[in-house]
C-alpha cells in the first residue's frame, strides 16, 4: 500500500484527506491511502517516517511550512525562493529516506490566476504579509507584475490600509487577499478597503474559499469587479502534489 498524508498541528479538519481519498475512489486507485499525521513538534518527523516506512509523500500545513526546511535533503527552486514548503516527496526507506521539498501553493495560485488577467491588470495590492503571501509574491515577481503589500501595522516594506485611496486603486487594479478575514465562521469580516473605488476594471482574488463568496468578494462584486476565490488554487495545488509524488 502506497501511503501519503498531511503533517501539521493541530489537524482538526483537512481538505486534503477528503480530496485524495475521494480521488483514489473515483479514479480506481486501489493501492493508495491518505491519512492525517498531527505531530506536536516538527522534531517528531523522523519518528513518523520510521513508523510509516511506506510513506511516499507528505503535504505540510501550519505551523511547519518553514520549520520543516532543515529536515529536507533537497528543496526545489520555487520552494527555496518562497522560503516555505507544503509538499514533500519521499524516496527510500526510513534511515535511508531522501526528502525533497516543493511549494505547490505557487503553482496553484499561478494557474488559477493567469486566465483571469486582462491587459489593464498590471499592478497588484497584496493584503497581508503572512505565510500565505509568500507564494503570491513569488508568482507576481515571476509574472513581472509590480505589487504593494498592505498591512495593519507599519513596516518598511508595506503600506497601511488607510493609505489606500481612489488614486491608488485606479493604478492598482488587482487586489489579492491573503489574510483569513472573512473565513468561516467569521464570515462578516473583511479587509478595511474603500470598496466604493473598485470598478469593473478590477480583479479581486481571495485565498479564502470557505465561504465560496467572502464579504471581500461580495463587496468587490457589487462594484462589478471580477472576483475569484481560492478553491481552484486548492484543487490545483493538491493535483500538483500528486504529480510530484508520481514523477
Amino acid at each position: 500500500m502506497r501511503k501519503f498524508g498531511l503533517i501539521g498541528y493541530p489537524l482538526s479538519h483537512s481538505f486534503s484527506k477528503k480530496y485524495f481519498n475521494q480521488k483514489f475512489q473515483a479514479e480506481g486507485i486501489e493501492d493508495c491511502e491518505y491519512d492525517l499525521y498531527p505531530i506536536e513538534t516538527i522534531d517528531l518527523l523522523g519518528e513518523l517516517l520510521m513508523d510509516n516506512p511506506d510513506l511516499e509523500g507528505l503535504n505540510v500545513t501550519i505551523p511547519y511550512k518553514l520549520e520543516v526546511l532543515p529536515f529536507l535533503n533537497e528543496i526545489d527552486e520555487a520552494a527555496r525562493a518562497i522560503g516555505a514548503v507544503n509538499c514533500i516527496r519521499i524516496t527510500g526507506k526510513q534511515k535511508f529516506a531522501t526528502l525533497k521539498g516543493f511549494n505547490t501553493d505557487a503553482y496553484g495560485f499561478e494557474e488559477s490566476f493567469k486566465p483571469l488577467l486582462e491587459p489593464w491588470h498590471n499592478k497588484a495590492l497584496i493584503l497581508g504579509d503572512g505565510g500565505a503571501a509568500k507564494a503570491i509574491k513569488y508568482v507576481l515577481d515571476k509574472l513581472g507584475m509590480p505589487f504593494i503589500i498592505v498591512t495593519r501595522s507599519p513596516t518598511d516594506s508595506s503600506i497601511l490600509y488607510d493609505e489606500i485611496n481612489e488614486e491608488l486603486l485606479a493604478e492598482y487594479t488587482v487586489v489579492i487577499n491573503t489574510t483569513p478575514l472573512g473565513m468561516s465562521p467569521n464570515v462578516v469580516s473583511s479587509p478595511d478597503l474603500p470598496y466604493q473605488y473598485l470598478t469593473a476594471n478590477h480583479l479581486a482574488y481571495d485565498l479564502v474559499y470557505n465561504p465560496e463568496e467572502t464579504t471581500f468578494l461580495n463587496k468587490a462584486k457589487v462594484q462589478e469587479a471580477k472576483i475569484k476565490n481560492g478553491l481552484e488554487m486548492l484543487y490545483l495545488q493538491a493535483e500538483r502534489s500528486w504529480y510530484l509524488w508520481n514523477r
